[in-house]
């Protein structure tokens, strides 16, 4: 099964999370597929926090992955402040 999930990167106290699209049997750290963005929680104020490709997301859903519980609510988030950003231009 293709899993969307959260891949750990970053330094000690400074995580760094890539959203990858990999096959679920795999150990987390290992090839992926696909990167798809990433999340950066301890982001400053001029760093951007999270960078989703909603497109390929979309995508990979389409054909079966299955996406994991942070990633869900990662991307229902990203959503979110999309469509807000796209209301406060018009």
């Amino acid at each position: 099964m293709v899993t969307i999930r959260l891949t750990r990167r970053g330094a000690r106290n400074l995580p760094f999370y890539h959203v990858v699209v990999t096959d679920s049997r795999k150990r987390q750290g290992s090839a992926s597929l696909e990167n798809v963005g990433f999340f950066n929680p301890v982001a400053r104020k001029s760093e951007p926090k999270l960078k989703l490709d909603l497109d390929r997301i979309d995508y990979w859903v389409g054909q079966g992955a299955q996406q994991s519980d942070r990633v869900r609510d990662l991307v229902k988030a990203y959503r979110k402040q999309a469509q807000a950003g796209e209301s406060a231009a018009a």
